[in-house]
C-alpha cells in the first residue's frame, strides 16, 4: 500500500514526552512514514530514540536551530503527498492519522486540517480547536479551556495549529515552507494566513484527537523566552503579510492591541520586554531577511484579502465570547 503521509515530530529536550508521543502514535492503524528530528537534544532524547525507536526515521541536528527549521527538514525529507506535524508533548488517540487523512482529501483546495488537542490535566477540555486571528493583531486557539463536546463539528479556521495538523505538500510546494525567522511561535499561523492569501482552505476535525502537555519545551504559558518570540513573531507576521492599505486601515486597532498586551505582560514583570521584541518584529520586517519573505500584492487575490478582512472583524467578537 502506497503511504500517503509522513508524521513529522520536532524534538528538542522532550525526553520526558517522547516515549509516550511514539507509543500512541505507532498504534495507529495505516501505514504511514514518521520521522523525529532532534535539534540538538542533551537529555538522553537521542538514546531513547536509539535505543527503543530503531525503526523510526530520525534526524539529528548538531544544535538547536528552531522549532521552524526542525519542522521543514523532516517536511523536506519526506515523500508522501501529505504531512502531518505533531509535537513531541503529545499523546494521539486512536484514529488521529486516518482522520486527518480523510478530512484534507475532502477537498483538493483544503491546504491544512487541524486536529481537536485537549488539556493533559482535564481531556475533557479543549486545548485548541483551531487556531484563530483578530483585527487587533491578537491570535488564540478556538475553544480553550471549553468542553471539548461542543466543538465537535468539522469547521474552517483562520490557521491549523502546528502542534497537531496535517498540510497538503503540494500547496507547501507552491507557497512555501515554514518562515525560519520566527524561530518558533506563530510560524504556524503565519503559514496558514499565507494559505489563506493564496486562496486555500484551513479546516478544523473533531475526530482527529490529540492529548496536549502545552508549553512543554519553554517550561510555562507566559515566561520570557515565548514572550520575547511571541512579540517579536507578532508584529513580524503582520508586516510580511498585510498590504500597505490594509495595515494603514488596521493600524488603530492594532495599536489598541500592543497597548493592551503591554500593560498585561507590565502586569507579569515582562513589559518593557514585550515592547522591545515587538520593535525587533517590526526592525525585522525592513530587514533583507523580511523583506525577502514578505507576501508580494496580486490584484488576484484581492478577493481573499477581503475575506481575511471581514474574518479579522468577527474573530474579536468570537475571542470575547
Amino acid at each position: 500500500m502506497m503511504k500517503q503521509v509522513t508524521v513529522v515530530i520536532p524534538n528538542w529536550n522532550g525526553s520526558k514526552y517522547l516515549e509516550k508521543c511514539l507509543d500512541a502514535l505507532l498504534t495507529q492503524q495505516g501505514v504511514f512514514d514518521v520521522i523525529v528530528v532532534d535539534n540538538g537534544s542533551t537529555d538522553g532524547s537521542v538514546e531513547i530514540l536509539a535505543n527503543k525507536y530503531p525503526t523510526v526515521k530520525t534526524i539529528l541536528l548538531k544544535e538547536n536551530t528552531g522549532f521552524c527549521h526542525a519542522c521543514n527538514v523532516g517536511i523536506e525529507a519526506s515523500d508522501t503527498p501529505y504531512v502531518i506535524l505533531l509535537n513531541n508533548d503529545t499523546e494521539v488517540q486512536p484514529g488521529f492519522v486516518e482522520n486527518l487523512v480523510k478530512a484534507i482529501e475532502a477537498d483538493e483546495r483544503i491546504f491544512s486540517v487541524s486536529a481537536q488537542m485537549l488539556q493533559i490535566q482535564n481531556p475533557e477540555l479543549i486545548d485548541s480547536a483551531g487556531d484563530m486571528y483578530t483585527l487587533m493583531g491578537w491570535g488564540y486557539s478556538r475553544g480553550k479551556g471549553k468542553p471539548a463536546k461542543n466543538y465537535d463539528k468539522p469547521v474552517k479556521i483562520f490557521s491549523a495549529c502546528g502542534g497537531a495538523a496535517i498540510y497538503r505538500k503540494s500547496i507547501l510546494d507552491k507557497i512555501g515552507l515554514l518562515d525560519e525567522n520566527h524561530f518558533a511561535y506563530l510560524e504556524d499561523m503565519d503559514l496558514g494566513y499565507r494559505a489563506r492569501i493564496y486562496g486555500y482552505t484551513n479546516m478544523y476535525e473533531s475526530t482527529a484527537k490529540v492529548i496536549h502537555a502545552g508549553s512543554a519545551s519553554s517550561g510555562s504559558r507566559y515566561n520570557e523566552f515565548k514572550t520575547k518570540l511571541a512579540a517579536a513573531n507578532n508584529a513580524y507576521m503582520i508586516g510580511k503579510n498585510m498590504p500597505f492599505l490594509q495595515l494603514i486601515f488596521n493600524l488603530p486597532f492594532i495599536f489598541a492591541g500592543v497597548v493592551v498586551k503591554a500593560v498585561f505582560f507590565a502586569r507579569k514583570g515582562m513589559g518593557r520586554l514585550y515592547l522591545r521584541s515587538y520593535f525587533e518584529g517590526i526592525r525585522r520586517c525592513f530587514s533583507e531577511e523580511g523583506k525577502k519573505h514578505r507576501i508580494k500584492f496580486r490584484w488576484g487575490n484581492l478577493g481573499n484579502y477581503l475575506r481575511i478582512e471581514v474574518e479579522l472583524i468577527f474573530n474579536v467578537f468570537g475571542m470575547l465570547r
